[in-house]
């Protein structure tokens, strides 16, 4: 099982190819950790915001910063897609899918949602149903083959297209002082240099400063009380390992820490979680105003302040990791 659909969908190939490294290994090394705030955007129909890189950089970053090679496919004809992902598993190689995730009938019907970048490993097939490992599901599933088409061939915002991948080539020996440095570095330059007002530290002030116009998007009291439950869902449940990643990333600190006998990474470990502990109090907040219907401009105020606190304490955060490599 993993925390995360692709950092432990990545995990497990590597994994299984010979490489023993941890998922929040593979979240840090990844730059992973991450901050966007799209309060009017032509792919979202309601403010959101999102704490982790882009879907696919993570794959990108490791192949990148390892060594890793890693073979891809997309495709533009479903039947091209089919039969590749049939030739694949009959040489014996368990391959990684890119899939819509409410077409994944092992899942229970109410947590079902249309998330089109849901990461799993197809690991076999039998008759008409594939075998699936799942980094949230602690045994193997089987997915009517159907399911599994109409997932890989969903249409909509980052349409899967089919998308396959599977490791071909893992180096023999991999020093990672090298690759966590390169990690933790363009984490903190995406937290608190990249020029775009709403990505990073800059992200979490907008989200700070917005929310308390969220009722002027919603239809109803009803659709608000659901965006605002959103909240914690995006931080706690939809597969971050707790407080939007901020928990693994920690994590990931801590780990470093020993790999390159760096002991300040571990203090620094134990204030994320900290900072962690923060945006869980956010996720609770949210939830309660969200279910209560208390969400007049008083309390949609104090829970941005709420966030406004998680962005002065991560600059802060951030300026200090990205002073304890240099």
């Amino acid at each position: 099982m993993g925390a995360h659909c692709e950092s432990g969908t990545v995990t497990s190939l590597l994994n299984h190819a010979g490489l023993k490294i941890s998922e929040p290994m593979v979240f840090g090394i990844a730059s992973g950790i991450f901050f966007g705030y799209f309060h009017k955007h032509r792919s979202f129909t309601f403010p959101t915001f999102i704490v982790r890189n882009r879907p696919g950089d993570m794959r990108k970053n490791i192949q990148r910063r390892l060594g890793v090679k890693f073979q891809t496919f997309s495709f533009n004809r479903e039947q091209e897609g089919v039969e590749k992902l049939d030739e694949i598993l009959d040489k014996g190689i368990p391959v990684a899918s890119q899939v819509d995730f409410y077409y994944m009938d092992y899942v229970p019907s109410w947590e079902r949602a249309h998330v089109n970048v849901h990461f799993m490993v197809v690991i076999g097939k039998e008759g008409s149903e594939y075998i699936i490992s799942d980094s949230y599901f602690p045994k193997p599933e089987r997915l009517k083959e159907e399911s599994l088409r109409r997932g890989r061939f969903a249409g909509g915002n980052m349409a899967p297209k089919g998308f396959l991948f599977y490791p071909t080539y893992v180096p023999p020996e991999i020093d990672l002082k090298k690759p966590i440095l390169k990690g933790i570095d363009k984490a903190c330059f995406n937290m608190l240099k990249l020029p775009v007002p709403f990505i990073g530290i800059k992200g979490i002030r907008l989200f700070a400063k917005r929310v308390v116009d969220w009722p002027k998007f919603a239809r109803d009291t009803e659709h608000l009380s659901h965006e605002v439950m959103k909240i914690n869902i995006l931080l706690e449940d939809q597969g971050t390992g707790g407080a939007g990643f901020r928990f693994m990333y920690a994590t990931f600190l801590q780990q470093a820490s020993e790999v390159i006998n760096h002991p300040e990474l571990k203090e620094l470990s134990k204030e994320l979680m900290t900072i962690g502990d923060g945006w869980r109090e956010i996720s609770l907040f949210a939830a309660r105003i969200g279910k209560t219907r208390e969400l007049g401009h008083e309390k949609l105020k104090e829970l941005g302040s709420m966030i406004m606190d998680r962005a002065e304490v991560e600059e802060t955060f951030f300026k200090k990791l990205r002073k304890s490599i240099k």
